[in-house]
C-alpha cells in the first residue's frame, strides 16, 4: 500500500492521479487533514493531521511506502514531519519518499532550507529506507501571477537577474510516481529542477510575446516587494516569506543545471512558454 500525505493539495492530487495509472487504486491511500476534501480522488481516504500524532498512527496502519509531501506551515514543519516519521516507524512503514528543497544544504532561502534539512536528518536517523526529492521551484508559483501582471501592466518581483530552473508541478509529480513505483532509489537524494533556466525579465518577455502587450519586469527591493504583496491582500507574514524567496532566487538559489528531473521522468520538463500559455488560458 502506498500513502500520500497532503493529498488534497495541488501536488498531492497530481501524484494520486498519475499513480492510479501505474498501480491499482485499491493500493493507494490518500491522507488528508479534512477527509471530505479528498472524496473525489477515487482512492481510500484516511484522516491524517501532521500536528496530531494519533491520527497519523491510525492513518499509517498497513502502509508499506509513504510519500511525505512537506507541510505548508513554515516554522512548524520540522516538528510536524517528525511526527509523521515517528508514526511511520511505529506502524512498520518500510520506506518514506520526502519532498525537500533544491540544494537544501546550500540554499540561500534559509527560511525554507533549515526545516527541510532537519527533516532530512530525521529521516536518515530513523532507520527507515528513504529517498529525498529536493524539488526546485514550481513554475506555477510565478505563472499564478500572470493574470495580475497583465492587468497591472508589469510583473513585480525581487529576484533581480537571478536564474530560475523551475518546472511544472506535473513534472515533480511524475518524479514522485517514478520513485514510488520503481526500484533502486533507496538512500538517494535527487536535486530536481527544470531543464532550462530563465529570469523574471525573461518571464515578463514571454508574457508580452504571448499577449501582444508590453509587460515589463519591475524589480523591487525585498521590503518593497513584501509591501506590494501586502497591499494586494496577502497576510504580512506570507508576503514577507514570498519576498524572501525571491531574494534567494536573486542569488541563484533556484538555479540548477543537473537535469536530474528530466532524467528521472524520462522526458523534458515543461517549457516556460507552455506554462505561460496555460496560465493565460485559465485567466
Amino acid at each position: 500500500m502506498i500513502a500520500i500525505t497532503g493529498a488534497t493539495g495541488h501536488l498531492g492530487r497530481l501524484v494520486i492521479d498519475k499513480l492510479k495509472t501505474k498501480v491499482p487504486a485499491s493500493d493507494i491511500v490518500a491522507l488528508a487533514r479534512t477527509p471530505a476534501k479528498a472524496e473525489d480522488l477515487g482512492v481510500q481516504v484516511r484522516e491524517a493531521d501532521y500536528a496530531k500524532p494519533k491520527t497519523l498512527e491510525s492513518a499509517l496502519k498497513g502502509i508499506d511506502t509513504l510519500l511525505l509531501i512537506s507541510s505548508n506551515e513554515v516554522g512548524r514543519r520540522a516538528a510536524q514531519h517528525r511526527n509523521v516519521i515517528d508514526a511511520a516507524k511505529k506502524e512498520g512503514v518500510k520506506r518514506i519518499v520526502y519532498t525537500s528543497l533544491l540544494h537544501a544544504d546550500t540554499s540561500a532561502i534559509t527560511i525554507l532550507s533549515e526545516e527541510h534539512l532537519a527533516t532530512e536528518a530525521d529521516l536518515k536517523a530513523s532507520g527507515l529506507a528513504f529517498t529525498i526529492l529536493r524539488n526546485g521551484w514550481y513554475t506555477e508559483n510565478y505563472t499564478a501571477s500572470v493574470s495580475g501582471a497583465v492587468k497591472a501592466g508589469a510583473f513585480l518581483g525581487s529576484a533581480g537577474g537571478g536564474k530560475i530552473s523551475s518546472a511544472a508541478r506535473a513534472d515533480y509529480a511524475d518524479a514522485a510516481v517514478t520513485v514510488l513505483t520503481s526500484q533502486r532509489h533507496e538512500g538517494k537524494t535527487y536535486e530536481l529542477a527544470g531543464d532550462d533556466a530563465y529570469t523574471l525579465s525573461d518571464l515578463a518577455a514571454e508574457i508580452s510575446r504571448q499577449t501582444g502587450k508590453t509587460i515589463p519586469y519591475k524589480n523591487l527591493t525585498e521590503s518593497e516587494y513584501s509591501a506590494a504583496l501586502t497591499s494586494f491582500g496577502l497576510p504580512a507574514p506570507v508576503a514577507k516569506a514570498y519576498a524572501n524567496f525571491d531574494a534567494g532566487a536573486s542569488k541563484d538559489a533556484l538555479f540548477d543545471t543537473g537535469r536530474q528531473l528530466s532524467k528521472l521522468i524520462g522526458r523534458p520538463t515543461t517549457p516556460l512558454a507552455t506554462a505561460v500559455a496555460s496560465a493565460l488560458k485559465k485567466s
